[in-house]
């Protein structure tokens, strides 16, 4: 994580930092705390178990200016100097058994960066769409009982995605608990309760991956679109979101000259994950449509 940098010292003065503190609060409700002093997730996790007197193990994940689930403003690697953390934690545990009819769950799997991995989004129409246990929001503790807490995103996903399609499975969740009155899961198909909406920008030490090419450290515009696109391909075929995970890919066949040569520097690189063939050609297709600027 990374959070905004004091002001640069000028040569022989007396240097002065005011510690950064940012305002917390649970996600269900509960006084405003300040928390300081942390440069990763685990160490925030830390301070707000400190802080509202909670193990920092029953905090799922956290958003950014709004305590709804809204998946667009989930804290990632960096946090602005007026963004409000909002803790959202451990609530109903549960448990469904789903028998595998299709190939594809339609889930998209993310994690909070310290082991708990949960569903970011539930495509429209898909299988798990017509779960009504199963929320956008809700942690994956095991799979067929088996304990995935410490695992990556991506390697809970292939899990999933292994499942043998025409028996059925469980999944055991753990959704976040909810204020008084709070109503529902997440809608289906949707881009979080809030439709999307962004949280306010309060200044960070670089951009958040979404952020438009103006700002420093975003890739130009074209390879952005073409970034972009591999990760589109990362949920299809693999139910993940992972814009770092699509730059390298991205990085690893920008400069190829044909299908297998990218082939073979995925193998190099990134030859844990298996990409399926179909994905490889589709993502290849993707760069070479960016390269004569076909993408919009």
């Amino acid at each position: 994580m990374q959070v905004p940098a004091a002001a640069p010292r000028k040569p022989g003065a007396v240097q002065h930092r005011p510690p950064l503190v940012f305002s917390a609060q649970l996600a269900h409700g509960s006084a405003t705390a300040r928390v300081e002093g942390f440069s990763s997730i685990r160490e925030l996790y830390a301070k707000l178990g400190l802080a509202f007197g909670i193990a920092a193990s029953e905090i799922l994940y956290c958003t950014l200016s709004t305590p709804k689930l809204n998946m667009e403003s989930l804290l990632g690697a960096q946090i602005g100097l007026e963004d409000f953390i909002f803790a959202h934690v451990k609530g109903i545990q549960k448990e469904v058994t789903v028998c595998k009819s299709e190939d594809v769950l339609g889930l998209t799997i993310t994690d909070n960066g310290v082991g708990y991995a949960f569903i970011k989004h539930i495509k429209a129409g898909s299988l798990m769409a017509a779960v009504p246990a199963v929320s956008v929001g809700d942690h994956i503790e095991e799979i067929n009982g088996r304990s995935i807490v410490g695992w990556r995103h991506v390697d809970v996903a292939r899990a999933l995605r292994e499942l043998e399609k025409g028996r059925p499975f469980s999944l055991r969740l753990v959704e976040p608990q909810k204020a008084l009155g709070e109503c529902g899961p997440a809608q289906r198909g949707s881009r979080g309760l809030l439709g999307g909406r962004k949280r306010p920008w309060g200044g960070t030490c670089r951009s958040w991956p979404k952020a438009s090419p103006e700002r420093e450290g975003a890739p130009p515009e074209v390879d952005q679109k073409a970034i972009q696109k591999v990760d589109y391909f990362l949920e299809l075929y693999l139910g993940i979101r992972d814009f770092e995970l699509a730059t390298t890919i991205f990085e690893a066949g920008k400069d190829k000259l044909n299908p297998d040569e990218f082939a073979r520097a995925l193998d190099d690189a990134l030859g844990d994950f298996a990409f399926p063939d179909e994905f490889v050609f589709d993502v290849w297709g993707a760069l070479g449509d960016a390269k004569e600027g076909r993408l919009h």
